[in-house]
């Protein structure tokens, strides 16, 4: 039997699945969806998808899941992509800045960060959830995040650090 879903009721469930197991493909997705009675085609999915900011990481065994950005503003326990692991929040900025931080150059309190496109979102919400005590915040567009310093001249500390972070130099 499908049960009617909500948009937002639909992309809840699609939330629980991605954190819950390691799924690598749109089909495998619809399948674990249809196992639980919502019935979605393949271009409400992939819109789901989109919507949710749903990235695709490398997962400890290599192959590629679906991951999504961590909720903004709470400070949630995070968990790897799909194992069900524990992982502190420092290990999860690592494990990411390592593999999507392209470059960050600093001005006063302001760091700009890049990314390949699609993957600011997801680092920035890591960035967040470390809580570095150094950092106010971020805002994220596509391949480009702009963190913002709570000293007003921390900018350069800030970029540098997060350079060593993804164990990278300017």
């Amino acid at each position: 039997m499908t049960i009617p879903m909500t948009k937002a009721a639909r992309q809840a469930k699609i939330t629980d699945l991605l954190q819950r197991k390691a799924v690598r493909s749109q089909p495998e997705l619809a399948k674990l969806l249809a196992e639980s009675g919502v019935e979605v085609t393949q271009a409400t999915l992939s819109r789901d998808l989109d919507e949710l900011g749903a990235l695709k990481l490398r997962a400890d065994d290599g192959s590629l899941v679906y991951a999504l950005p961590g909720e903004g503003g709470g400070r949630i326990p995070l968990t790897r992509v799909g194992t069900g692991t524990g992982e502190s929040p420092a290990a999860r900025l690592h494990r990411i800045a390592e593999e999507l931080l392209v470059g960050a150059e600093a001005s006063a309190n302001l760091v700009i960060v890049r990314t390949p496109p699609g993957a600011a979102q997801f680092l920035a919400s890591a960035i967040d959830h470390a809580d570095w005590e150094s950092i106010l915040g971020t805002v994220a567009g596509d391949d480009t995040i702009l963190v913002i310093s709570r000293d007003p001249a921390g900018g350069p500390a800030v970029a540098e650090a997060l350079l060593r972070v993804a164990d990278k130099r300017s």
